[in-house]
């Protein structure tokens, strides 16, 4: 098999290992004295409630409401999918989240709430705090966004900004038995930050949510610096050790490491040694690629398939082209490899890098070559912040589609194969 098929290969083995329908029924509880209530939120909700839906008796009841991003829902029976605006929220998605607060207010101690939870959801599950608009909600998003603030910067805001999250879920559901089933998208696979923990107790605070929009220069708009400093301790989110978590768990049922060791058994089926060096990688995108080449440059055993997952970030400048933060990443890659003969691939395991319709994009050892015979000058689209035009002209996009699971980026550097 030649090189770039091999990497198209080791993506897919990484997805297929979060693809709901495998993971999720071992986790699924026994039927309840009472009724079922199926909520949850993210890029992964509708294949999850697929899952559920796959695997419940037929005689017990079951029922309930996601909200997934457009274009990634499935055909349901008895649990509603609801499709949304990702990464901004919408009123879709405002309205999906108020429906599942009443839907959980109205349960019981005998009853379950099943909460479908996966990254994504902070955005599709955004119904603003009383004195926040939708507005505001999504211009602060965005600007924390275009800052290149980390997933846990915007959840530590997002928390205290909307109604479902930061524990508020759980703390509307009565005394109902909670259990959350979580696919992980966030470096640490903490809950409290993955969907920003509609069902985990949240540990910060209005005050650490202004010091984040602060460390970026952002200035709130009024009714959110308003909810901020103003907010009672009575409208916070509920904290560690608070009695409504009392009957609750956050179990992770998908994360990183299991996709990227998925990925090492496949490069060993071909004889290719396969290293994870982090399940965890951050920072900036750019950074992390001058990190990665250097590393080529030193490994001196070949062949070799060197595996890296996590989420890094980009900063944008205020005129910018296309492209998520994996095509930048082999972007910035190739610029630094030049001279190194090497094949890599970076993908966002959700299948959208970014806002583009492509999950990433592949190099190889003549990528620089081919684009020069094109004219086209890697080093002037980095500056850009355009990595999707670079790779679209090469015909060097990968584009699987909505996988319907995340579990954060893939990126696989391949040595020593011509």
């Amino acid at each position: 098999m030649n090189p770039r098929d091999l990497l198209l290969e080791s993506f897919r083995a990484a997805v297929a290992a979060a693809d709901p329908a495998h993971i999720l029924p071992p986790h699924l509880p026994a039927p309840p004295r009472g009724r079922t209530l199926v909520v949850g939120g993210g890029k992964a909700a509708a294949s999850m409630a697929a899952a559920v839906e796959a695997h419940w008796p037929a005689d017990a009841p079951l029922s309930g409401l996601v909200v997934t991003r457009y274009r990634h829902g499935l055909p349901t029976r008895r649990i509603e999918v609801v499709e949304a605006s990702h990464p901004l929220p919408d009123g879709r998605g405002e309205a999906a989240a108020l429906r599942m607060l009443e839907m959980a207010s109205q349960l019981c101690p005998d009853d379950l709430l099943l909460a479908l939870i996966s990254g994504g959801g902070s955005s599709l599950l955004a119904a603003p705090v009383k004195g926040v608009s939708l507005k505001e909600l999504r211009q602060v998003t965005k600007a924390l966004l275009n800052a290149g603030a980390t997933i846990h910067d915007i959840n530590t805001v997002r928390k205290h900004l909307t109604r479902l999250s930061g524990g508020r879920l759980a703390q509307a559901s009565h005394g109902a038995h909670t259990l959350a089933l979580i696919i992980s998208d966030v470096v640490g696979d903490d809950p409290t930050h993955i969907a920003s923990g509609p069902c985990a107790p949240d540990p910060t605070t209005c005050a650490d949510a202004l010091e984040r929009l602060q460390h970026f220069g952002i200035a709130p708009p009024a009714g959110v610096r308003r909810h901020l400093e103003q907010a009672a301790s009575e409208a916070d989110t509920p904290k560690p050790g608070d009695p409504c978590f009392a009957r609750t768990e956050n179990r992770i049922i998908a994360s990183a490491q299991a996709s990227l060791e998925a990925a090492c058994a496949y490069f060993e089926q071909y004889g290719i040694p396969a290293m994870v060096l982090s399940d965890s990688v951050s920072g900036d995108t750019q950074a992390v690629a001058k990190q990665h080449a250097a590393l080529a440059r030193a490994v001196k055993s070949r062949p070799i398939a060197l595996i890296s997952g996590g989420e890094t970030t980009v900063t944008l400048r205020p005129q910018h082209g296309r492209g998520g933060r994996n095509a930048e990443f082999l972007l910035a890659l190739v610029v630094e490899l030049a001279g190194t003969p090497a094949w890599a691939i970076a993908c966002d395991t959700d299948g959208i890098d970014g806002s583009e319709d492509n999950a990433g994009a592949l190099i190889g050892p003549d990528t620089l070559l081919r684009a020069h015979e094109r004219g086209l000058d890697a080093a002037d689209f980095l500056a850009a912040h355009d990595s999707h035009g670079f790779f679209a002209a090469l015909g060097d996009l990968v584009v699987s589609g909505p996988t319907r699971t995340n579990v954060n980026d893939y990126r696989a550097l391949l040595l020593g194969l011509n």
